[in-house]
């Protein structure tokens, strides 16, 4: 019996010259770049596409995702945060900021915007973050007052 473990290598998405500028184009490809863990080549792939179409909702959502990725938490924070006053009720961004807030060490700031996405969805992972978040907080602080 043969117990060697196998590992499944894939290429990376193809790139076709001017299909970085088409927005549709780009978001699919960033979108599979992003799934496969490589936030570099997703912001190559979207910064062209945003400087054809700077206002593009679901392109700036990718490279949010790609700043969270690269753990460039600043410049994440910067974008959700414009995402989350132009669409308030987007759980995935509200999720996002709270968790990009969360790595900051910023609980207090994060708290609200991980208790908004949980209250949206339901989703136990968004609940899971709220408890974490709260405990952090509380560890921080010595006290659960704040959380109130």
């Amino acid at each position: 019996m043969n117990d060697e473990i196998q590992h499944e290598i894939q290429a990376p998405a193809i790139v076709f010259p001017g299909q970085a500028a088409d927005p549709a184009g780009a978001h699919r490809t960033a979108y599979d770049l992003l799934a496969r863990r490589a936030p570099k080549e997703a912001l190559d792939v979207l910064e062209p596409a945003l400087e054809v179409d700077p206002g593009n909702y679901g392109l700036r959502s990718l490279r949010a995702w790609a700043y969270l990725l690269r753990a460039q938490l600043q410049r994440a924070d910067t974008e959700l945060r414009g995402l989350a006053d132009e669409n308030p009720s987007d759980d995935w961004v509200r999720h996002a900021l709270a968790r990009s807030l969360e790595r900051q060490s910023r609980y207090a700031d994060a708290l609200p915007h991980a208790r908004l996405a949980a209250a949206m969805t339901g989703d136990p992972e968004h609940e899971t973050t709220v408890l974490r978040i709260e405990r952090r907080l509380a560890e921080r602080t010595g006290t659960l007052d704040q959380l109130r």
